[in-house]
C-alpha cells in the first residue's frame, strides 16, 4: 500500500474510533471491574494475530488469482478490505457477549464505525480517487472483500474459544478503605 493509503487508512479508522469513550460496557464488567494484565493481552494478540493474516492471505489470492488485478486495483482492494475488517473488529474485541445481540454498542460507535467504513467503500468512485490513486473497482470484486468482512467478523467463534481456553485472572480492584477519622 502506497505511504498516502496508509496515511488516509490511520486517520479514517482514528477516526472512527474517537467514538469509543461513548461505548456501552457490558453489565459484568461494571459490577465487577477488572484489570486486565499484560500477558493475557499478548495471548490475545498471539492468538488473533494468525487468524487476521489468515483473512488478509485470502484476500491476497482473490485479488491475485480469482480478479486477477493490476497494482492500482489491487492496492484499491487492499485499502477497502482492510479498512473495514480494522474498523469493525472494535465490535468484536469490546466485549465477550455476542457484538450487536447480546451487547450493543453505542450509537455513536456503530455510526462513527460503520460511516468510516461506507466511506472508505465510496472513495474509489468519488472524484478524488485519481488523486488518491485509487481505481474503480469492479462490482464482482467488492463482493469478494464484502464476504471475507462477513468472514472476519465470523471470527466471533475464535473469540469463544479463546475465552474458554485461555481465561485471564481476575484481579479486582480494590476497594478503598474507609480513611480513620481524626
Amino acid at each position: 500500500m502506497l505511504p498516502s493509503r496508509i496515511l488516509l487508512n490511520n486517520l479514517l479508522y482514528d477516526s472512527s474510533q474517537l467514538a469509543i469513550p461513548t461505548r456501552r460496557v457490558d453489565e459484568e464488567q461494571v459490577r465487577r471491574p477488572t484489570h486486565r494484565d499484560i500477558g493475557f493481552i499478548c495471548r490475545f494478540m498471539v492468538f488473533f494475530g494468525p487468524i487476521s493474516s489468515l483473512f488478509d492471505f485470502a484476500t491476497f489470492v482473490v485479488m491475485l488469482w480469482v480478479f486477477p488485478s493490476g497494482p492500482a486495483q489491487f492496492r484499491t482492494g487492499w485499502f477497502v478490505e482492510l479498512l473495514a475488517t480494522q474498523t469493525l473488529v472494535i465490535f468484536l474485541i469490546r466485549t465477550r457477549r455476542i457484538p450487536f445481540r447480546r451487547s450493543r454498542p453505542s450509537l455513536p460507535l456503530a455510526l462513527t464505525a460503520l460511516g468510516v467504513v461506507a466511506l472508505g467503500d465510496a472513495l474509489p468512485a468519488t472524484p478524488v480517487a485519481h488523486t488518491l490513486g485509487f481505481t474503480l473497482l469492479p462490482a464482482g470484486f467488492l463482493a469478494a472483500p464484502a464476504a471475507m468482512v462477513i468472514g472476519y467478523l465470523g471470527v466471533e467463534c475464535g473469540k469463544w474459544l479463546f475465552h474458554r481456553t485461555m481465561r485471564a485472572p481476575v484481579r479486582h480492584r480494590p476497594r478503598a478503605s474507609p480513611q480513620p477519622e481524626g
